[in-house]
């Protein structure tokens, strides 16, 4: 997308830095030229690169729906030379994350060639990801890389598109290499080592250590790896196994055959072994089927293995070889089409804690070219006709920069989005057969704790998927400025999670977020749980002043809704009157002022339960509003609810029930609690009248006849003469 020349803003941004700070070693700027408009960069007289603004090149809205301005310089080889990040309406980090901390991130793309990334020999560059702001980073670093790339394959920066000098013919095409005919050889582990079929990656725990101390992270640096520097950190293997001379040899004839049975004609097949300190495979193999710390690269495009593609290898056949603790077998999947004759890369990323909460990540790569043995070399090609006849050449394609970042987004969040949407199957299933559920107390008292644990632990603190009040003025106000689904994508998490609330307020409104899929509210209710327990006295306001008080929460909103068109910014600031972002996202981690006012909120919840969605959550007031809309009604009451029974009334945990009975949809969070009671012989009043009824009916049907003993018996009357007396049973 390149922006037209009205909506270009370079010449506003550029009077705003030196030319030092943006291009080491220079000393002047010139005028933006072209379109998109692009600055030179000199050096006394000599040209040394360009700067230009990231979105008027290419697309870079953020989560908060409005453009993220990056000023980017590159030298006249394609590499990027510096980064200004001078605009940006981020909810997350105008209050929160330190901006420091977002371009410390993104300066990992400083000194990066992009060069082989337009020409589709290495893939794009990835960010270091800043816990509570990944999609912020992703975007930035998106746009950047993006941008340069565009310029590059337009030949703006000096650098062609194929590497060549600018205007230079095309080279003549060249046919590409066939894999070798026949069964091949069986050969031993140091022949395949020596000659490249077996391509090896050895790090030592010193080699780590240098390299990100190198890196810049100075907390990364103070924190090295355990043992001594010259211990094997990770030695790791890696082979094409669909050649059959190298599958035959390191899988043995036996498992050769049984891997081409499984393959598809033109799939491929990767070994990939190792051992040492780190393990190639990942907690995440663990966690769910995600190989997240190997990728592999060809053509600038990426593959993540998941178990489905996996097979764990005891041992490798060949003579020779060493017993490696971990040697996995891994297909290809067919959509990723790894071409056998080209190279590839596996990339390894290490991860390294830094804190509590964060991670500091360096990429070690492992190269792989199949030798020449395996390939048969077509034949020369024919010399090209001179240059006044070749027809133009096409631009080159953007390779996996073509693909969206929200989807790329999506494929590595894979596995969490499957949990995500298991737990909304499961809610609904909870909601849909609630009448089961409540007639087993105990059973229904734990799946809700048990739901609520897992919507405070996974979805809030590990996935960082709380919902905010940000998300409804940010939608409200693309309506108004030019709607795009692109940006409310790139979280997927939050996205399912407003496509499933969206629906559920058609059926049961906003109770199933505010009472289950809230981590703040299960917070809430775990601790007034955990206080319950410990015998804290629990304060119910009067009627009068609870009604009163509930107001609070839409007036805010309407403030907040009202600020949000005139400024956007503004209304996020203020909307810190919700505490998610300091509780749930960044887990308290946060200045003293926040924390003080999210401990106090939580406090007040231990002796009102769920004290903050009663009376401030503007969210919950926002959801409330098309909550009213909701087509069935599933919560059932006795026509003897409010009068003159008033249990529910009194034992509804945010007292949304009037005391006349009535529930009131907007205040209701749908615990079930009310229900429960409804289903309860034991301890609701209606069903207690209606066992008592019931036993009585049943006790009068056993009362024995007059005159008898015992139970009542049949009574056989015997046909006489007058003044005979009653036959007796049984005569």
């Amino acid at each position: 997308m390149v922006l037209p020349a009205s909506a270009a803003r370079l010449s506003e941004f550029l009077p705003r830095i030196q030319p030092g700070e943006i291009f080491p070693g220079a000393d002047r700027i010139g005028p933006p030229e072209g379109e998109p408009p692009i600055a030179p960069v000199f050096s006394g007289s000599r040209l040394v690169g360009h700067v230009w603004l990231n979105t008027d090149v290419t697309d870079s809205t953020g989560y908060s729906g409005k453009p993220i301005a990056v000023l980017v310089a590159a030298d006249t080889d394609g590499v990027i030379r510096g980064i200004s990040l001078q605009e940006h309406h981020e909810p997350i980090v105008l209050i929160g994350i330190p901006q420091r901390k977002i371009v410390d991130a993104l300066n990992h793309l400083v000194g990066a060639a992009m060069g082989p990334v337009a020409r589709g020999e290495q893939r794009p560059p990835q960010a270091d990801i800043v816990s509570g702001a990944t999609v912020t980073v992703l975007v930035i670093n998106d746009s950047v890389v993006r941008s340069t790339v565009k310029l590059l394959r337009a030949g703006r920066l000096g650098v062609a598109a194929a590497g060549g000098a600018p205007g230079a013919a095309p080279a003549p095409p060249r046919a590409a290499p066939t894999l070798a005919p026949g069964p091949g050889e069986v050969r031993d582990w140091e022949g395949l080592l020596g000659d490249g079929s077996v391509r090896r990656l050895h790090l030592s725990i010193g080699e780590v250590n240098d390299a990100f101390a190198r890196n810049g992270n100075q907390t990364a640096a103070d924190n090295p790896e355990p043992g001594d520097p010259d211990d094997t950190f990770i030695d790791l293997y890696a082979a094409s196994v669909s050649v059959p001379t190298i599958g035959r040899s390191l899988l043995g004839e036996d498992g050769y055959q049984r891997l081409t049975q499984r393959l598809r004609p033109g799939q491929q097949a990767v070994l990939v072994a190792g051992e040492g300190a780190y393990s190639f495979k990942g907690s995440g193999y663990v966690r769910g089927g995600i190989f997240d710390r190997i990728e592999l690269v060809q053509d600038g495009r990426t593959l993540r293995f998941r178990d489905r593609d996996h097979t764990r290898l005891g041992d490798i056949a060949a003579a020779g070889a060493p017993r490696l603790p971990e040697i996995s077998l891994f297909v290809v999947p067919p959509d990723f089409d790894l071409d056998p004759v080209e190279p590839w890369q596996l990339q390894l990323l290490v991860q390294r804690a830094i804190g509590a909460r964060d991670k500091a990540f360096l990429t070690f790569e492992l190269g792989y070219r199949l030798p020449d043995q395996y390939l048969v070399q077509p034949p020369p090609a024919p010399a090209l006709a001179p240059a006044a006849a070749q027809p133009a050449p096409q631009a080159a394609g953007e390779g996996p920069l073509e693909e969206p970042l929200w989807q790329r987004i999506w494929q590595a969040k894979t596995w969490d989005i499957g949990v995500t949407a298991v737990a909304l199957l499961i809610l609904t299933g909870i909601f849909f057969f609630q009448d089961q559920l409540v007639r087993r107390p105990t059973l229904y008292r734990w799946v809700r704790r048990g739901f609520l644990l897992w919507t405070l632990l996974w979805l809030g603190w590990y996935a960082n998927a709380q919902l905010s009040v940000v998300n409804v003025l940010t939608f409200a106000n693309s309506l108004l400025t030019g709607f795009s689904w692109d940006y409310f994508l790139t979280a997927p998490l939050i996205f399912v999670l407003w496509c499933g609330v969206a629906a559920a307020l058609l059926f049961w409104g906003r109770g199933v977020f505010c009472g289950w899929l809230c981590p703040f509210g299960a917070l809430q209710e775990l601790l007034a749980t955990v206080a319950q327990a410990l015998k804290v006295p629990q304060w119910t306001l009067p009627w009068g002043l609870h009604e009163r008080l509930w107001p609070i929460k839409y007036i805010v909103f309407l403030i907040l809704f009202g600020v949000s068109f005139h400024s956007l910014a503004m209304a996020e600031q203020m909307a810190e009157v919700e505490p998610f972002k300091t509780a749930i996202i960044l887990k308290f981690m946060r200045d003293w002022p926040f924390a003080l006012y999210a401990v106090a909120l939580l406090l007040a919840g231990l002796f009102v339960e769920r004290f903050f969605c009663r009376y401030l959550c503007p969210l919950g007031a926002a959801l409330a509003i098309p909550g009213r809309m909701r087509t069935f009604e599933w919560l059932k009451r006795w026509p003897e609810c409010g009068n003159p029974c008033g249990r529910c009334a009194r034992e509804c945990p945010v007292q949304s029930i009037h005391p006349e009975g009535n529930i009131n949809p907007n205040e209701c969070i749908y615990c079930m609690h009310c229900q429960e009671l409804y289903r309860a012989e034991d301890r609701c009043p209606h069903n207690i009248q209606r066992r008592l009824k019931r036993e009585k009916q049943i006790a009068m049907s056993a009362v024995p006849l007059p005159g008898s003993k015992g139970p009542p018996k049949t009574s056989i009357t015997r046909t006489g003469a007058k003044g005979d007396a009653p036959a007796a049973p049984g005569q």
